[in-house]
């Protein structure tokens, strides 16, 4: 006979050896979910350069570019059974020297990024007290309630933003942005899943990654650092072009 210790190690060891198994099984089913239908596209609406402490924790001022952009993205292939949630970013390519000819690599900076939750299982806790015992709420705040969540089963993953402002303004090291060429705006992002690997959307050099699209802007200069001088020229030219009318 066996005694009530040995048979609770012999069943909490069953039990791990089960969740083990299909946890696993759950991690390597995704490889058959195609990703392929993912797509981006970004557009730079708006770039300027200025000079300043771009942080409060800044000891000296230097210069720093702020961005407006339209996101177009359908991500909504990147949710499955495994997916707790999707991290979305967009991140701006530029040279990592004010000289042309340097051969160093291009930086990459992020300037916005967002958190996308899988939407809510009909079968998980909350959902399931909400069913069968549903909170004393007013009807319209449970039908708006009821509309929302249609709306995010609806089309998780889906982005239309559009003169967005960049949550991250981006600088360098060297203290200067203005007048450096073939500035680009790409999007990528990161599935998390409830268990196994991360994945990476592709052409970020990570592995594994997931299939879809992902078009870059097209190739932008940052802008000459405004200074009175320049705002003066502007206005002065400006005069003249009216007159001349």
């Amino acid at each position: 006979m066996h005694s009530t210790l040995n048979r609770a190690q012999a069943v909490f060891g069953f039990f791990t050896t089960v969740a083990l198994f299909v946890a696993g099984f759950a991690a390597l089913s995704v490889l058959l979910y195609p990703t392929d239908a993912a797509n981006t596209a970004v557009t730079l609406r708006d770039v300027k350069v200025i000079k300043g402490r771009p942080h409060y924790y800044s000891n000296k001022k230097e210069e720093y570019a702020q961005m407006r952009f339209d996101l177009d993205a359908d991500l909504s292939s990147l949710f499955n059974w495994n997916t707790k949630q999707l991290f979305v970013y967009v991140y701006a390519s530029y040279s990592s020297s004010d000289n042309e000819s340097s051969l160093l690599p291009q930086s990459d900076s992020i300037i916005w990024d967002t958190i996308i939750p899988a939407p809510e299982s009909p079968y998980s806790f909350a959902a399931l007290q909400e069913r069968f015992f549903p909170a004393k709420t007013s009807s319209k705040r449970t039908a708006g309630a009821k509309k929302a969540i249609k709306k995010d089963k609806a089309a998780p993953g889906v982005l239309r933003l559009r003169n967005q402002r960049a949550k991250y303004q981006i600088g360098d090291i060297t203290g200067k942005m203005a007048e450096r060429n073939n500035v680009t705006l790409s999007v990528g992002w990161n599935v998390q899943p409830w268990v196994g690997a991360l994945w990476w959307s592709p052409g970020s050099g990570a592995v594994p990654r997931t299939e879809g699209s992902t078009r870059r802007s097209k190739p932008f200069v940052f802008p000459a650092l405004k200074t009175k001088a320049n705002t003066k020229g502007a206005e002065g030219q400006a005069q003249q072009a009216k007159k001349a009318v």
